[in-house]
C-alpha cells in the first residue's frame, strides 16, 4: 500500500482540537464529548458514548437542541467529499476523505437533497463525483497505466445486455492469460511427441539394411551417415526429454500456482462489493425513513399553526426526537457505507496492483521458457551438425579412382588380354 498513500498526498484526517478559548468561556464540555477539528478548520463535537456528531457545541444542560453533521458524502479512489468529514469511530480504521462544502442537517425538515445530487452520482453501488464538478484526482501510478488507476466503474459487456465490473475485466484478462499459458504447455507437450517420433523413427532407419554392400570410401561414408541417424535419433530424445522438464513441467506447474492465487483475488474483492452493496441498501432504507419523519414533522408543525394545543405540541416533540433519530440513523449508515466503499477502494488497489504482478509474472516467466525452449533448438541443431561432421569429412574424401584401385585388386581375375587366333 505504499503506493497508495505516497499517490494520495491530499487526503486529511480529522484532527482533535486543543482546549482554546471557545472551550474556557464556555465551560467544559458534558461527560462523553470531545470535541474535533474537520479538514477545513471547522469545530465539530462527537459523543463517544453513542457516536453522536454535531456542530453546535453540545450543553450540559437538559433539553438543548443540537445540529447532527451531515453525511452527504461520494467516494472516489479513496477520497470522500462530502459536506463535512464524518468522525472516525473506528481509530484502526483509515478513512480516506477530501471535504468540501457547507454543512447540512438531515434532521432538519428543510435539508435538500439537491446538493448531494449535483455534488455526486451513484453507479451500481459505487459513489462517483458529478461529471460537472469532479475534482482533480492524481493517478496512483502516474505514466504507467497501471491496473490500479483505470478500473474503478462498470461497463456494458460486449452484447450491451449486462454489466461487468472493472475488476471482472481484469479477472478476465488474467483467466485469458491462464487459457493462454495452458495452450502454450499444449504446444510444447505436441512439439515432445513430435522430436520422440521423430528420434524413434531416425533409430529404425539407422538399422535399416539398406545399400548395405556398398564398398570403398563411398561405402564408409555410407555406414557413417546411416550411423550419424542413430547419433542423431539420440540427440531428439534429449531435447524432448528436457522440453518436458524444463518448459512444459514449469508452466503447468505456474499455471496451477497462479490460479489458486486467482481464486483468491476473485472472492475476496467480490465479498466487499456485496458488502457495498448492503451498505447503500441500508442507506437508501435510511434516507427513505428520513424523508418520511420530515414529512410528518412538518405535517404536525402545520397543524400547530392551526390549532394549538398541549397535545400537538407533545406530538410535535415526539416527530422531532423521531426525524432527529432517523438523521442520526442516516448518518451512521452513510458512515458505514463510507467505510465499506474505503475498504473496497483499499482492497481494489491492492488486489488490482497484485494482478498487475502476477501478469508481469506470468508473461516473463513465459517469456524466460520460451527462450529456453530456443536455446536447446539450438544446442540441438548444433548435435545435430557435430553428429553429420564426420559424414562430410568421408564424403569428401571419396575417391573413385582410389575405390576402383582397390577393388580391382581385391576382385581382379586376370591381367593378360585376349590375342586374335592363329590359322
Amino acid at each position: 500500500m505504499e503506493d497508495l498513500q505516497e499517490a494520495q498526498s491530499p487526503l486529511q484526517k480529522p484532527r482533535k482540537a486543543t482546549p482554546q478559548a471557545e472551550d474556557t468561556l464556555n465551560g467544559h464540555l458534558p461527560p462523553g464529548w470531545q470535541s474535533y477539528m474537520s479538514p477545513q478548520g471547522r469545530r465539530y463535537y462527537v459523543n463517544t458514548f453513542t457516536n453522536e456528531t454535531t456542530w453546535e457545541r453540545p450543553s450540559s444542560v437538559p433539553g438543548t437542541p443540537k445540529s447532527p453533521v451531515s453525511q452527504k458524502s461520494s467516494a472516489v479512489n479513496g477520497y470522500y467529499i462530502s459536506g463535512t468529514p464524518v468522525h472516525q469511530l473506528d481509530s484502526g480504521h483509515t478513512s480516506l476523505r477530501k471535504a468540501s462544502g457547507d454543512p447540512q442537517t438531515p434532521g432538519s425538515p428543510a435539508a435538500p437533497r439537491r446538493q448531494s445530487k449535483e455534488s455526486s452520482l451513484t453507479i451500481n453501488c459505487v459513489t462517483f463525483p458529478h461529471p460537472d464538478i469532479m475534482p482533480e484526482q492524481q493517478l496512483l501510478k502516474p505514466s504507467e497505466w497501471s491496473y490500479c488507476d483505470y478500473f474503478w466503474a462498470d461497463k456494458k459487456d460486449s452484447q450491451g445486455n449486462n454489466t461487468v465490473s472493472g475488476f471482472e475485466i481484469l479477472l478476465q484478462k488474467q483467466l485469458k492469460g491462464k487459457q493462454m499459458q495452458k495452450e502454450m504447455a499444449e504446444f510444447v507437450r505436441e512439439r515432445i511427441k513430435i522430436e520422440e517420433e521423430y528420434a524413434k523413427n531416425l533409430s529404425k532407419l539407422s538399422q535399416n539394411s539398406l545399400a548395405a554392400q556398398e564398398e570403398g570410401t563411398l561405402g564408409e561414408a555410407w555406414a557413417q551417415l546411416k550411423k550419424s541417424l542413430a547419433d542423431e535419433a539420440e540427440v531428439h530424445l534429449k531435447f524432448s526429454s528436457k522440453l518436458q522438464s524444463e518448459v512444459e513441467k514449469p508452466l503447468l506447474n505456474f499455471r496451477e500456482n497462479f490460479k489458486k492465487d486467482m481464486k483468491k483475488c476473485d472472492h475476496h474483492i467480490a465479498d466487499l462489493r456485496k458488502q457495498l452493496a448492503s451498505r447503500y441498501a441500508a442507506v437508501e432504507k435510511a434516507r427513505k425513513a428520513l424523508t418520511e419523519r420530515q414529512k410528518d414533522l412538518e405535517m404536525k408543525t402545520q397543524q400547530l399553526e392551526v390549532k394549538l394545543s398541549n397535545k400537538t405540541e407533545e406530538e410535535i416533540k415526539k416527530a422531532r426526537r423521531k426525524s432527529t433519530q432517523a438523521g442520526d440513523d442516516l448518518m451512521r449508515c452513510v458512515d458505514l457505507y463510507n467505510q465499506a466503499q474505503s475498504k473496497w477502494f483499499e482492497e481494489m488497489v491492492t488486489t488490482t496492483l497484485e494482478l498487475e504482478r502476477l501478469e508481469v509474472e506470468r508473461v516473463e516467466m513465459i517469456r524466460q521458457h520460451l527462450c529456453q525452449y530456443t536455446q536447446l533448438r539450438h544446442e540441438t541443431d548444433m548435435f545435430n551438425q557435430s553428429t553429420v561432421e564426420l559424414v562430410d569429412q568421408l564424403l569428401r574424401k571419396v575417391d573413385p579412382a582410389k575405390d576402383r584401385e582397390l577393388w580391382v585388386k581385391e576382385h581382379k581375375t586376370g591381367d593378360i588380354r585376349p590375342v586374335d587366333m592363329e590359322i
